[in-house]
């Protein structure tokens, strides 16, 4: 019961340092990743975590650039490590997706 309890508390702890985290990517992207960053990117929201760990590294690294927002987003995730990335990547994937939004 123990350990049940520490899982619980585990994640419910990860969870609120990964809506910390999303708080810088919320002002682009919107509280549920519903929003077109600046109007031009697509809708993170629902996102692969696979694919999401991809441009977000890359865009760390200064090697992706769509839709001219690499050095904001290279801005963005400089103090970001990859299990941050990571961490960050699963919580988006898990964002409902509006269904008005596609």
């Amino acid at each position: 019961m123990q350990k049940i309890f520490l899982a619980i508390l585990v994640t419910i702890t990860l969870f609120a340092d990964t809506q910390e985290l999303y708080k810088n990517c919320a002002g682009c992207h919107g509280e549920n990743g519903e929003t077109a960053a600046l109007g031009q990117s697509k809708i993170i929201a629902g996102q692969e975590s696979n694919l999401t760990i991809k441009q977000l590294t890359a865009y760390k690294d200064g090697e992706l650039n769509q839709y001219g927002l690499g050095n904001i987003m290279q801005l963005q995730l400089t103090s970001l490590n990859e299990t941050d990335i990571e961490e960050l990547a699963t919580y988006i994937s898990n964002m409902e997706v509006n269904k008005s939004s596609k």
